[in-house]
């Protein structure tokens, strides 16, 4: 029940409130009519308003992979469509709460101060259209503002010829309409100037069926690490039906995709297991890495690759030292309120975004590069992750 509710219910909850305060402007919008312009008028704004609700709800839809492949417009239209609405609810949505709380707490008698009132609906007025202009800054910046990360990754018994190892991590790129292959490849670009040694890709290649999943591989296959490229699956590879064709056009670039599988990696006389799994659905929880035990390599520092981090603390009962991983995207959307981050991903897992270290086990999250549902970043800017192994 807890994980339904938090894969589901959290969502669920997410739509009511948009929902309503989409009533709620609906209905302002008709009073404001109903004062100013004849009946007809205001009938016909009222039938506007329903088909501009009925096109949200379906744009909404359109985001579903299990509807998106069925409608007849082309993926990159269908996509932006969906983005659109996601856009519009984000700010307006917030616009309508702002609005409704300057409201209350500034509730002005007959008797105010027409100069100071003016300040005050004035001052409203700014607040409310902030969450526009949030919106415009994530679509059309920080969407794109590509940030490389060096982080020291604690490994314990890490052997002295694999400290200092650079581990280059692309994870939840979503090649997509919401990512072009040219602005992904500037993002190539800066991974190729950190010289890695290993690359590691942790899911979500793209977003749904229809993305340019090829050009997303070629894009990755242009870096040139030392040991080579290894990876695990996300969950949009499950849904875009894309787990045997990514990982066999994969491999014929070199990337290997660690379904259930480890590979030792050697540097000198230094030995690393790195293991990696598929995306673990968190409806089922009971289940996380049921026998992926068996991957765990005595004698040398263990790695899981997992592309959901709320793994981590069955990964560390196992005997994985460290896991990396993505899925979060920082949040995507991180709103800094009395110091406390405040984003939808703390509904899924307490490890959002950073390193996390639990009784000498680590995980460490990534931001990410892609975005999905909104075409925006706002307070979680993409990410290239440059891990730097070193000896806990």
């Amino acid at each position: 029940m807890t994980a339904w509710f938090l894969r589901y219910g959290a969502d669920s909850l997410v739509v009511l409130v948009v929902i309503y305060a989409q009533w709620r402007i609906g209905r302002a919008a008709l009073a404001q009519a109903a004062r100013r312009l004849p009946p007809a008028r205001v009938a016909l704004l009222k039938w506007a308003l329903a088909a501009a609700f009925t096109a949200l709800i379906l744009a909404f839809a359109a985001g579903f992979h299990r509807i998106s492949g069925h409608i007849p417009l082309p993926h990159g239209v269908t996509g932006w469509i969906h983005g659109a609405a996601f856009l519009w609810s984000f700010s307006s949505t917030g616009a309508w709460y702002i609005h409704a709380l300057w409201k209350r707490l500034f509730a002005l008698g007959e008797d105010f101060d027409p100069n100071r009132r003016l300040l005050v609906r004035s001052a409203g007025g700014v607040l409310a259209a902030a969450p526009f202009a949030l919106a415009g800054f994530g679509t059309f910046v920080q969407r794109t503002d590509f940030r490389v990360r060096e982080v020291a990754l604690p490994v314990p018994g890490l052997p002295a010829d694999l400290a200092g190892l650079r581990l280059v991590q692309l994870s939840d790129i979503h090649l997509s309409p919401y990512l072009s292959e040219s602005e992904f490849a500037r993002a190539i670009d800066a991974a190729s100037e950190l010289r890695p040694h290993l690359v590691l890709v942790t899911g979500d290649l793209i977003s749904a069926r229809g993305d340019p999943l090829d050009a997303c591989l070629r894009q990755i296959a242009r870096l040139r690490p030392d040991l080579g490229f290894l990876g695990c699956l996300g969950n949009h590879e499950i849904y875009a039906e894309a787990e045997q064709y990514a990982t066999r056009q994969a491999a014929r670039m070199g990337i290997e995709f660690l379904r259930r599988r480890s590979r030792v990696i050697r540097r000198g006389t230094g030995q690393l297991n790195i293991a990696g799994v598929d995306y673990q659905r968190i409806t089922d929880k009971a289940s996380y890495l049921r026998g992926t035990e068996t991957l765990v390599r005595p004698g040398m520092p263990n790695i899981l690759l997992s592309h959901n981090p709320d793994v981590f603390p069955v990964a560390a009962r196992q005997g994985f030292d460290v896991t990396i991983s993505g899925h979060t995207h920082g949040g995507q959307v991180q709103v800094e309120i009395l110091n406390q981050s405040l984003n939808v991903a703390r509904f899924l897992t307490p490890y959002v975004y950073g390193l996390y270290r639990e009784n000498g086990r680590s995980v460490y999250v990534t931001r990410g590069i892609g975005t999905i549902g909104m075409p925006a970043r706002i307070g979680a800017p993409p990410e290239i992750a440059l891990l730097r192994l070193e000896k806990a």
